[in-house]
């Protein structure tokens, strides 16, 4: 049974669980900025926690391709009255705060997020892993190859999975003599992949169970499924759909998505069929 902890509050997602994407940043991939106000952001995080999500993952520093790494001050000008507004309308809900800056961690688990999720695994500041230690709080390992800015110039592997699990598993040994206890494991769909390579480790995503930490999966509206099937982000909820199914046979506990009531579908329908 996979279960985590955090501000004395326990996460039993040994039966997978939803976490709904809130981007305040005016540069999404998928949103383009749009609502990403205070007033519209309590809207959809009301929403998402009607339409069943049990986490809310609040980002405000886009990591779509090619896009550069952002101050630190402009992104806790962005994501700080955001998780402070959510904390306060919505006192049961799990935050998580998507960041990979030391001090944008500490400043947001201080206004009330529960999780930190961090696409570099520690690897964009020296001093996220001895951080989120201090907090005390579960914490998301991603793989990324290079940086937002540069991962889909060119990503190659020799074998795309053993690679990846190997980064991983040293991510995870970091995290573990930094003193971090709680670990969730992402092996980064679309950061520094390929279309194939995301398809490869989709198919083998339960390899990573041997690591022993939760999965997180996140696809949602991701090129893995636009360029297949020759569409815009915004027409991908039907091939998201799809792969979440896929994530979760292969042993996801964690869907990371756009569309909350869907996936919450989706999950309900994987455990009737488990």
């Amino acid at each position: 049974m996979h279960t985590i902890t955090s501000h004395k509050k326990i996460l039993n997602i040994s039966t997978p669980v939803v976490m709904g994407i809130l981007n305040a940043t005016p540069d999404s991939f998928y949103n383009k900025g749009q609502d990403n106000d205070i007033e519209s952001l309590l809207k959809h995080a009301e929403k998402m926690l009607n339409d069943g999500a049990t986490i809310l993952d609040i980002g405000g520093a886009s990591s779509k391709p090619g896009q550069p790494l952002i101050t630190t001050a402009e992104e806790m000008k962005r994501v700080l009255p955001a998780i402070i507004a959510i904390r306060k309308s919505f006192p049961d809900a799990w935050i998580s705060v998507d960041t990979y800056n030391s001090e944008v961690a500490r400043q947001a688990v201080a206004g009330g997020a529960d999780i930190i999720n961090d696409i570099s695994a520690g690897a964009f500041d020296m001093d996220m892993l001895k951080t989120v230690a201090i907090l005390n709080v579960p914490y998301v390992a991603m793989h990324i190859q290079g940086t937002p800015e540069t991962m889909q110039q060119n990503p190659q592997y020799d074998n795309v999975v053993a690679e990846v699990h190997r980064h991983i598993r040293i991510a995870i040994n970091r995290c573990t003599d930094a003193g971090i206890k709680q670990i969730i494991v992402d092996p980064g769909f679309g950061f520094g992949k390929t279309v194939e390579h995301n398809y490869e480790l989709l198919k083998m995503l339960g390899k990573f169970a041997s690591l022993g930490k939760p999965i997180l999966a996140g696809i949602s509206r991701k090129s893995m499924i636009c360029k297949p099937l020759k569409v815009r982000p915004e027409y991908a909820l039907n091939g998201t759909t799809a792969l979440n199914m896929a994530a979760l046979l292969h042993g996801a506990n964690i869907l990371r998505v756009h569309d909350v009531k869907e996936a919450v579908e989706t999950v309900k329908l994987y455990t009737y069929l488990q």
